[in-house]
């Protein structure tokens, strides 16, 4: 059985675009079918004493369980080098699950849909170009009512950002 997935990479260390080009290529190995955002430059979150972020968000359909995606995903990290010490730090490649068809798991080392990704730009702009009405398993909104949510809320009230 296939099940659709939708994954958010982000690099900052090394060759940022490089690092999330070769992770997708390595992702298609896993997919039936892939399709990949534009590679978005982002401002980092948390930390913000780093180097910019590369983000994009791919959607695709695999016949592996969430679990042994997580394994793939962790050895594609591995590949890419080292990950930084410091939570929501430089990292030379980031894949999250943002959302595992209809799962939804919520286990220390694991939980889908992704806790924060409807709090982050840089995660629902990318996911809205590639699927604008996919539904959040636990809001019960679409990436596009997520994002203009998050836009809606960050804006002051001459239209500024707020971020």
């Amino acid at each position: 059985m296939q099940t659709e997935v939708y994954l958010g990479l982000g690099s900052n260390l090394g060759d940022k675009r490089g690092n999330i080009e070769r992770a997708i290529e390595r992702l298609r190995e896993l997919s039936s079918e892939l399709t990949v955002s534009g590679l978005y430059e982002t401002a980092p979150v948390g930390v913000t004493i780093q180097p910019s972020f590369v983000n994009a968000v791919c959607g695709m359909w695999t016949g592996l369980s969430v679990f042994e995606l997580l394994r793939e995903i962790h050895g594609i990290q591995c590949e890419a080098g080292v990950r930084g010490a410091v939570l929501n730090g430089p990292r030379m490649l980031d894949i999250d699950i943002l959302l595992f068809g209809n799962l939804v798991v919520d286990l220390p080392h694991l939980k889908v849909p992704h806790p924060r990704m409807t709090e982050r730009e840089f995660v629902l702009r990318p996911l809205v170009e590639v699927a604008p009405g996919v539904v959040h398993t636990v809001a019960k909104k679409t990436a596009a009512e997520l994002l203009a949510d998050l836009v809606d809320t960050t804006l002051d009230p001459t239209g500024r950002s707020n971020r």
